[in-house]
């Protein structure tokens, strides 16, 4: 999940509205719910099932067709836990062969020297495993089950001997706020070639964990501290679940005395905060495509439909590219285009997407 693959950089016009018709350049895949670990903020509530209805090896290389048929997006294998699904490799294979970039999302804990040489043979490009917390402790804890942590620091490294190159993700709450400083250097001793942060959306087992989600004001100050390390590591940085952080960029740029371009600021002056419906899409292990893994809004079912069909006629897809629609403070804020705030926090607020996000402390001048 390359940074500068991340992010749309180029958009298409729509005759219906305002910033319509984006490219789709990231789909993530719940290629299973199964999964081995029991974490505390997990989305899907996963656990080691089985579930019903996951998609079959055939269909899920129809689904292939059908997205190459779109466009060329990165495509995230993740769940649960990918390296649960037999086929796994079979399917990364034929996305390669597609033209596709292939990507994974394991936990680690399942990665072997075998898995790791299959990972490679089947064109994987990068692998994102969480780190969320520092140490052991902090860590398990965050997952549920012990030796998490030093599994997956173990899957780090046999990634890594099979020339895998891989990022740390880690999802910031009260209990790990303070860690961040020193996950990051986590992150660089072990050889990663990124750091993404994810702020807490309430879904699944997040809702559980609802006092573990930070202030709007430490969320603030988060992302500030966070694009203050764009000069300090050799880390690619990007801040996911975090629309703000597109516009703080811009405001300390512009304190700076700085134009936010490509050259300054790589693909972060050109994409924009919440991607959900616009150049980003999740497809979950029955079918059902969304937004994204935290706005959980069927927006059609790839078994009864094609997926071109979904990403380009979804009304509720056609409703997130057109900003004017955003309502509150959301939808009369002048960086509306850049943040739009996290479309999947709003809806579990108030059940309505388009609402403004209700942890954002910022007040418009609009």
């Amino acid at each position: 999940m390359n940074k500068n693959d991340n992010h749309p950089s180029a958009h298409k016009s729509h005759p219906h509205g305002e910033n319509k018709g984006l490219t789709l350049r990231l789909v993530a895949w719940e290629t299973t719910r199964n999964c081995n670990l029991s974490c505390m903020h997990c989305r899907a509530s996963a656990t080691k099932g089985p579930y019903s209805n996951e998609l079959n090896t055939k269909t899920s290389l129809q689904l292939l067709d059908q997205i190459a048929d779109v466009g060329q997006p990165i495509i995230i294998l993740t769940g649960g836990e990918p390296l649960l699904r037999s086929d796994i490799f079979e399917i990364a294979r034929y996305g390669t062969d597609k033209g596709l970039r292939m990507v994974m999302a394991p936990n680690g804990t399942l990665i072997t020297e075998e898995y790791a040489r299959k990972m490679e043979d089947a064109g994987i490009k990068r692998i994102s495993i969480s780190l969320d917390g520092a140490t052991k402790e902090n860590h398990d804890n965050f997952r549920g089950v012990d030796g998490a942590f030093e599994g997956a620091l173990r899957g780090i490294r046999l990634a890594k001997d099979a020339g895998i190159e891989f990022q740390i993700n880690t999802t910031i709450t009260k209990a790990n706020l303070e860690q961040i400083p020193k996950i990051q250097e986590l992150a660089v001793n072990l050889g990663a070639v990124a750091h993404h942060i994810f702020l807490l959306v309430p879904t699944g087992r997040g809702k559980y964990i609802l006092d573990q989600e930070i202030s709007a004001e430490e969320y603030e100050r988060t992302l500030n501290w966070f694009y203050d390390q764009r000069e300090k590591t050799p880390l690619q940085l990007k801040a996911t679940c975090a629309p703000h952080y597109y516009r703080i960029l811009r405001q300390r740029a512009k304190k700076d005395g700085k134009s936010v371009s490509f050259k300054t600021h790589g693909l972060d002056a050109v994409t924009r905060g919440c991607l959900g419906g616009t150049g980003f899409c999740f497809i979950s292990h029955r079918g059902i495509v969304q937004p994204c893994g935290f706005l959980q809004v069927n927006c059609g079912d790839v078994t009864k439909t094609s997926f071109a069909n979904i990403w380009n006629n979804s009304e509720v897809f056609l409703a997130l590219r057109d900003f004017s629609k955003l309502k509150g403070k959301c939808g009369i804020c002048e960086f509306r285009k850049v943040c739009g705030g996290c479309r999947a926090r709003a809806y579990e607020a108030t059940s309505d997407f388009m609402a403004e996000e209700p942890l954002c402390s910022y007040q418009p001048n609009s």
